[in-house]
């Protein structure tokens, strides 16, 4: 590194906890540095830009404060009772890490375009494809058109009729999401949006997704992390579909009505 570049990172360091609320002109000001060396010091680390960096140090915040959370209790490991209780501390501190990496004003963007589509996709396969049926279930209870697919080629088939209203969410906890490629590329060719649901940044999918959410989930034991994963991402799916219910007046009665329609008694 040059003598500016490790000057930027040392700082960059030392406030780590501190940079997602940091804009680029902000560190810059900081550091009395111009912006444009902010950006270009993302860059030379290999990074798109400043958001992509600032996305990665504040994942590593919160990777290092969930092992801490995780590990330093000290109960029984083999307790039943202390099982759960571990295992709810670790689903409720990466909810909280996951708030944190993702921008606000990013998860209210991806909400309005989901609000505003025409046709929603989804496409998961494994606990991911769970996820996505079950929010195509509540999303065509409030009057929306929702189509989930667990299969690559046959959602390729199915966005063939795709508009520029119309949206992609792709779940993948799993890979870097690249069997789902080549039906990002279809909407993209539609003019429709993409949108990433993902467990780490760096899969294939950020090439493709207009907007991306990360989903911070972390667990010594892998079964433990799989868990922790689950959970948080129907959270984030959760926080979505209520955000859509608040963008349609009348969404609620819809649902209330329509539930009652399909399920009864049952509901």
């Amino acid at each position: 590194m040059s003598a500016m570049d490790r000057r930027i990172a040392d700082y960059i360091l030392a406030n780590a906890p501190l940079l997602r609320d940091y804009s680029s002109q902000q560190l810059a000001d900081a550091l009395k540095v111009s912006q444009s060396s902010i950006v270009k010091f993302a860059q030379r680390m290999g990074y798109k830009g400043y958001p992509d960096l600032k996305l990665s140090v504040t994942e590593a915040v919160a990777l290092a404060s969930t092992v801490e959370e995780t590990t330093g209790r000290t109960e029984v490991a083999d307790a039943p009772a202390t099982r759960a209780d571990d295992l709810w501390v670790a689903k409720t501190a990466a909810d909280r890490q996951t708030r944190a990496v993702n921008d606000i004003d990013t998860v209210a963007r991806i909400a309005g375009w989901l609000t505003g589509t025409d046709t929603l996709f989804l496409a998961g396969n494994g606990i991911d494809g769970d996820a996505a049926h079950t929010l195509a279930s509540r999303v065509s209870l409030i009057g929306r058109r929702c189509i989930a697919c667990r299969q690559p080629d046959e959602l390729v088939g199915l966005l063939s009729a795709a508009t520029s209203r119309d949206v992609l969410l792709v779940i993948s906890g799993l890979g870097a999401g690249s069997e789902w490629m080549r039906a990002c590329r279809s909407m993209r060719g539609h003019g429709g949006k993409v949108v990433a649901i993902v467990r780490s940044r760096q899969g294939g999918l950020s090439a493709v997704a207009d907007a991306m959410l990360v989903v911070s989930a972390h667990a010594p034991q892998p079964h433990i992390e799989d868990l922790v994963y689950e959970a948080v991402m129907r959270q984030v799916l959760d926080d979505l579909f209520l955000r859509m219910l608040a963008g349609h007046p009348d969404a609620t009665e819809a649902f209330a009505a329509n539930r009652q329609r399909a399920f009864g008694d049952r509901a």
